[in-house]
Formats: C-alpha cells, sequence, structure tokens
C-alpha cells in the first residue's frame, strides 16, 4: 500500500506558505552541508589531529550514507508516513550536527558525519514530495522552481558561506548554524504537516544489503579513487568490482522482484528514466568543475578563499533568478525547449571558461558564472517538472528519492572524473612544456638573459619552475572545462529521448 497525501485545493494559501518555509530550510541546510565543510578542511586538521589524507573521510562519509539511504525514500516514507519521517530527520540531523561541532578527534567527526548524511538523506527528496503534494497541479511548476532555487544555489554559495564563517568565527560554527534552521524547521512542520497513512511492509533484507553494499562501495570508489591512483591501489580495485556485482544483483533480482525494497519498474517511464540520467550527467559536469574552480582561483591565481568564494557567488545568484522566472514560463512553454535553451546557456558559459588564463580579470570570471547559473536555473526547474509528468501519483515518493540520488550521484562521478583529469593532464603539461625549455628555443634564451641580470642562477631556475608549473595547470584546467562543455553539449541526444508532455497544468494530478 503506498501513502496517500492531502488534497491541495484543501490547503489554503497561509498554510501553503508555512509549508514551503518548512521544506524549503530543511532542504537547503542538508545540501548546504555537503559543500560548506570543504573550505573547513584545513582547519579541522589541526584541531582534530588529522592529516591531509584522513580529513577527506569527513567528506567521503557523508556522501556515503546519504547516498545509501537516499534512494529508500519512497519505502521509508510508506512505513513510517511522510509528518514522521520528516520529524525524526530534522531532530536527527539537528543532534549529528551539534555532535559534530563538539567532535575532538577525526573518528568522532566520521562517525557524528556519517549519523548527519543518515539523516539528512531523506530530507531534499520529501520537501520536493511534500510541495508537489501542496500545490494545485498548474502551480506545480512554481513550487518546482521554488524547490530547484534552494537545491541548486545552495551548493554553489557552500564555500562562500563556509569561508566566512570558518574566517569570522571558527570551523564548528558551520555545524552550530544548523541548531536554529532546524529547531524553527521541526516546530514548522509540526504545525502545518499533515501526515500520510504509513503501511507495515515486510522488510526486503537482502535487496537492502546488496543495494547497502553497492552503493556504498561505489560512492568508496568514487571519491577515495584519485587520490589512491585508481586500479594501481588494490583497494579501489575491491571497491570497484564488489560494487558493479551487489548492483548487478540488484538489478537484476528488482527487475524481477515486485516487492524489491526499491521499484526499478519506475524506471520504465521513458521520461522519468531520462530525466534521472540527465540531471547524472548534467551535475557531473557542472559541480565537477564548481569544485575544480575554487582551486583554481586559489592556488593558480593566487585570490584568498574568502574572495574565490566571492567570485563564484554570481553563479548561484544568477540562478536563483532565472528559476524564478521558468516558474513562469513553465506553463507557457514546452519544458524541452527550456531545457534546450539552459544547455545551450550552459555550454556557451562553460565554453567561454576555455579562454581562462593566469591574467584573466576578474570580470571575465563573474560573467561566465552568470551565464551558467543563467543556464542551470533553466535546465533544472523544467527537468524536474518533466521527470513525474506522467508518474502516478503513488510512486511520486520513490522518484523523488532516485532523481535526488541522481544528482548526488552525478555530484561524486563530476568531481572524481575531473579531478583525475586535471592531476594527470598538468603532469602531461608539465612534461611538454619543459621538453621546450632548451638552448635552441629563442624565446627561453631572451627571457634567461632578461633574468640573469635580475637573479641569481638558482633564483631564477625556482621562479622558471613555479612559471611551468602554474602554466601546466592551467592548461589542465583548460581541458577540463572543455570536456565538461562537451559533454553537456551531448546531452542535447537525450534531450530527444523525452516524450512530449502533456500541458503542465494538468500534470501530476491527484490519482
Amino acid at each position: 500500500m503506498q501513502p496517500k497525501f492531502d488534497n491541495p485545493a484543501d490547503i489554503t494559501s497561509s498554510q501553503r506558505l508555512l509549508i514551503t518555509i518548512a521544506v524549503m530550510l530543511v532542504a537547503i541546510i542538508e545540501v548546504l552541508d555537503m559543500t560548506i565543510v570543504n573550505v573547513a578542511l584545513p582547519p579541522m586538521m589541526g584541531s582534530l589531529s588529522a592529516n591531509s589524507d584522513q580529513i577527506t573521510w569527513v567528506l567521503t562519509s557523508y556522501i556515503v550514507s546519504a547516498a545509501i539511504f537516499m534512494p529508500l525514500t519512497g519505502f521509508l516514507v510508506a512505513r513510517f508516513g511522510r509528518k514522521r519521517l520528516l520529524l525524526l530527520n530534522i531532530a536527527g540531523f539537528l543532534l549529528a550536527s551539534v555532535l559534530c561541532g563538539m567532535s575532538v578527534n577525526l573518528v568522532q567527526m566520521v562517525i557524528f558525519r556519517t549519523l548527519q548524511g543518515i539523516f539528512g538523506a531523506a530530507l531534499v527528496p520529501l520537501s520536493q514530495l511534500i510541495l508537489n503534494s501542496s500545490y494545485l497541479p498548474e502551480k506545480r511548476g512554481q513550487a518546482m522552481a521554488i524547490w530547484g532555487m534552494g537545491i541548486m544555489a545552495a551548493p554553489v554559495l557552500g564555500p562562500t558561506l563556509g569561508g566566512y564563517i570558518t574566517d569570522t568565527l571558527n570551523w564548528r560554527w558551520i555545524f552550530y548554524i544548523n541548531i536554529p534552521v532546524c529547531l524553527l524547521a521541526f516546530f514548522m512542520c509540526l504545525k502545518v504537516i499533515n501526515e500520510s497513512p504509513s503501511q507495515k511492509q515486510k522488510i526486503d533484507w537482502l535487496g537492502m544489503i546488496l543495494m547497502t553494499i553497492g552503493i556504498g562501495c561505489l560512492q568508496i570508489f568514487l571519491d577515495r579513487g584519485n587520490g589512491e591512483n585508481w586500479f594501481e591501489s588494490k583497494q579501489i580495485l575491491a571497491y570497484c568490482i564488489i560494487s558493479i556485482i551487489s548492483l548487478s544483483f540488484f538489478i537484476v533480482r528488482g527487475i524481477k522482484k515486485p516487492d524489491n525494497i526499491i521499484n526499478l519498474t519506475i524506471f520504465a517511464d521513458r521520461n522519468f528514466a531520462s530525466s534521472c540520467l540527465m540531471i547524472t550527467v548534467y551535475c557531473a559536469s557542472f559541480f565537477g568543475i564548481i569544485a575544480l574552480q575554487s582551486l583554481m582561483l586559489e592556488n593558480l591565481m593566487g585570490y584568498p578563499t574568502v574572495t574565490a568564494g566571492e567570485l563564484m557567488a554570481p553563479r548561484g545568484i544568477a540562478s536563483f533568478f532565472s528559476m524564478a522566472m521558468v516558474a513562469n514560463l513553465i506553463t507557457r512553454f514546452d519544458p524541452r525547449k527550456i531545457i534546450a535553451v539552459g544547455l545551450t546557456l550552459s555550454v556557451l558559459g562553460t565554453y567561454a571558461m576555455t579562454y581562462f588564463s593566469l591574467e584573466s580579470g576578474i570580470h571575465l570570471i563573474i560573467w561566465t558564472s552568470i551565464i551558467q547559473g543563467f543556464g542551470m536555473g533553466l535546465f533544472f526547474v523544467p527537468l524536474s517538472t518533466m521527470a513525474f509528468t506522467s508518474l502516478s501519483r503513488e510512486h511520486i515518493a520513490e522518484a523523488s528519492g532516485l532523481f535526488s540520488f541522481g544528482r548526488s550521484l552525478g555530484q561524486s562521478i563530476g568531481i572524481s572524473i575531473y579531478s583525475t583529469i586535471l592531476s594527470r593532464e598538468t603532469q602531461i603539461n608539465w612534461n611538454h612544456l619543459v621538453g621546450r625549455i632548451n638552448e635552441y628555443n629563442s624565446i627561453f634564451q631572451a627571457w634567461q638573459l632578461k633574468m640573469q641580470s635580475l637573479l641569481s642562477k638558482e633564483m631564477m631556475w625556482q621562479v622558471l619552475a613555479g612559471q611551468i608549473s602554474k602554466q601546466a595547470g592551467m592548461i589542465a584546467f583548460i581541458d577540463c572545462y572543455w570536456a565538461a562543455a562537451l559533454t553537456i553539449l551531448a546531452m542535447f541526444l537525450l534531450l530527444l529521448l523525452m516524450d512530449k508532455p502533456k500541458k503542465i497544468s494538468a500534470v501530476m494530478d491527484i490519482h
């Protein structure tokens, strides 16, 4: 038995507003916690007595636990009811955040970050589910725009906020700021959200175990692979093999078993399957290069952490405005056309980044971010709507968890792939540039003659090595931006797989 939901016609405007604020608060704070921690890792190392390799488990533990529990949203809603599950997750996330802020060593931090990921996993899909069930059919495009503003802007603005908090207070406050937000959201949800019926279900333990092992090993493989040089590490190879075997058994068994822990038959819906694939690929490219851009701004261009965060903020601001615009456009135009415009802007913005150099000014960095941000908003909102247009109402809860999982998985894949491209291309470019330093290179000879009058021979070679290292890294970043632009461009092929939707004002009605 699937959970039933309220008729949105019975919800007043004031109730709907309070519901929207409540679920968006918890969704934003959960997504924000995935990126806000990144900039705080260096000061964490000293406080927790961890080295640079060990401290990354603060990120890995959260990502892995959230990825495992996110696809289970539909099952958990059916078993416990959406309100009970939401309140439990908010309370658990709040407690885990406090414990993270109080951690005195790495073991404690990893354990509490794991708990934070477990309780936070369902917050995003639950927010999407509750918003969909609270708005009239003709207003659900606007609901997805509101949801998208927080879900896609929060991770972009996370490093900026994290940098300010770490510099002005200390890293523990990136967890403590969750306290007032979670408390406010808890009491608002307690007051304004109605419960959905729950149904005691037999737990498919074998399916649960296969999925947990498969997704867990996959996320560890993606998160740790580049640092361990991928398949040259026996441990990383083992994670990959275990993940493939577990997920293969899970999928084959799930197709044949109707009461599997996750209903895989919903992927037979063409629009939903295409949307999940597109959000995964898009997030892989988009968030992969965002993670790299902060490294480029700080390590190559020499910007402080706070300034680097400010230079990336226009992307999130632009996406916020474009999502507000698309809320009105989505009921008047075919969502696939809006998605196409979003992809076009995303390609143009990413392509413009291939013109970056060590001498690039602030204006070029800001304008490429703005173009990308507008593209992201025009892509994400109609895609989030298209994903559920042809699904029956009882499958929305499960579909919301799987769609959010695709977004999360895409981020992990993108960061892993582009980090690998960056490190390997940097080495290749280094060797290529060093090969040009010889007595037959007239440009090098002129530079050497000039430097000899200014620096000692030893200093001259140090300066040259530093310049080559920066140029090799800059070329590697450009290679990553080219790869991302071409990947986003190829997504137009996936857009062709989507069926023309019904009029948005008529879709997703209560069945």
